[in-house]
């Protein structure tokens, strides 16, 4: 069967149902807009069914729904389970759009909408692969479920739960998940780790009020002065953070890692004058891609008090605040990673000061080894659709779900994202690459006939 010209004779009308499906603001952030979400679904539910899949149902949760269909008429074959999202961000800021967030636009041979990349278009792709090989073929080679949910831009509070709930239906050999993107055009990647995430909140507090700085300065302890005291204890002098324990579930990056990181093929220098630095800053030892993807960090977010008003006003304010974020690797726990910084706040707190810690986000980790049988498959899928074997990533961000999928339901999970880093997705002007379109159908079609 020849995909390329079925995919080429029917572009237009996938380009125009998936304008349809993009023109639903489904912002899962904004109850206001929950109408819209629920709308998504029931688009998504359509679709799946016009493609030709069986069982579609929309499970209604505590808050927006998951949508859930198969086909399983493959005896003896494997199961592939493809997760992914119809919710999107918010657009805010409006102004930046060039063209309206929910009318699809397409001009330079990309088509721009809220969603056009993350992840709307991208799971697309996987109902009109499978709706080919349905028309094609009258049948797959495969076994395959659908399980797209609509919270994930707002970190998936109810989908783990679900995946609990509905364990023995969602039983899979390989989830696969297209969220993710090429490394860049022309060269395709696949995501081998994930960093995990924690977050907590500080508070210093001094005395019961703020103070006047002629009356009280140089007698009274400052909570500003205590947090910027206190925060710089948090990392050494050769950027490592100096929290006890915090690196003890840090593997080693083999040499194979090490490898698959220079294949990235990074210009340091290019990247630091890109953004207007002097200097690029990190852990010592350990080049920019490894330190953003393979290494643990511990950020601050937010450092605020006293003060900021126009001018100046001579005050010694009696409460400081800090948000700080880490991302995690390797086996690091989130809990664990929270009580160790935790424990470290309190045995640095300086003199005259009183700190509360609250603890807030965790996300696991996620790891897989690349030599694992389904990621090779899928990059032969690659290789074939782009003429180049793809790298393998370690990203600095965070999909919590993907771990939980894995954990799970205890089977690898395939990262084969179409993106590509510079679509603006979560920013004003998202849009999604049509060749990456086209050769994303391909390179489905081809990794379901692998497997």
């Amino acid at each position: 069967m020849d995909y390329k010209i079925y995919f080429e004779n029917l572009k237009e009308q996938h380009l125009t149902e998936l304008k349809e499906w993009l023109s639903i603001p489904s912002i899962s952030a904004l109850s206001e807009h929950k109408p819209d979400v629920l709308r998504a679904a029931d688009w998504l539910a359509d679709s799946l069914s016009q493609a030709g899949l069986e069982n579609v149902k929309i499970h209604q949760t505590k808050g927006h729904p998951i949508v859930y269909a198969d086909h399983l008429h493959a005896p003896g074959r494997p199961t592939v389970l493809v997760y992914g999202h119809y919710d999107v961000q918010p657009v805010d800021p409006l102004h930046l759009w060039e063209t309206p967030p929910f009318e699809p636009t397409i001009r330079e041979d990309k088509i721009y909408a809220r969603g056009a990349t993350d992840d709307k278009g991208q799971v697309f792709l996987h109902i009109k692969a499978v709706e080919a090989m349905l028309k094609q073929e009258k049948g797959l080679p495969v076994n395959i479920k659908f399980c797209i949910e609509g919270e994930e831009e707002v970190s998936s509070p109810n989908l783990p739960s679900f995946l609990e709930l509905h364990r023995e239906e969602l039983a899979a050999d390989v989830v696969l998940i297209s969220d993710t993107s090429l490394l860049e055009k022309g060269k395709p990647a696949i995501c081998v780790g994930l960093r995990g995430l924690c977050s907590l909140d500080v508070q210093v507090t001094t005395a019961n009020t703020d103070l006047h700085s002629g009356s009280f300065g140089g007698g009274v302890p400052n909570a500003l002065h205590a947090i910027v005291s206190l925060l710089s204890t948090l990392h050494d002098d050769q950027g490592r953070v100096n929290v006890e324990g915090f690196y003890e579930d840090v593997p080693a990056l083999t040499p194979a890692m090490k490898a698959e990181f220079v294949k990235q093929d990074i210009d340091e220098n290019k990247l630091q004058h890109s953004l207007g630095l002097e200097a690029l800053y990190g852990e010592e030892g350990y080049s920019f891609v490894e330190r953003t993807g393979a290494r643990p960090t511990l950020e601050l977010n937010g450092v605020y008090g006293g003060f900021q008003g126009e001018g100046s006003k001579t005050v010694i304010p009696k409460e400081a605040h800090a948000k700080i974020t880490c991302r995690l690797v390797g086996y690091q726990n989130p809990q664990d990673i929270l009580d160790k910084i935790e424990r470290h706040i309190h045995a640095h707190v300086p003199v005259g000061a009183k700190v509360t810690v609250i603890q807030r986000e965790k996300g696991n980790p996620f790891t897989i080894d690349p030599s694992t049988p389904m990621l090779q498959k899928a990059a032969d899928a690659f290789n074939d659709v782009y003429g180049v074997r793809p790298v393998f990533t370690k990203d600095g961000g965070s999909i919590p779900i993907v771990e939980t999928f894995g954990r799970l339901l205890s089977v690898p999970v395939v990262l084969m994202g179409f993106g590509l880093p510079d679509e603006n997705l979560h920013a004003p002007n998202e849009h999604f690459n049509l060749d990456n379109f086209d050769k994303g159908l391909l390179t489905i079609v081809e990794f379901l006939k692998q497997v």
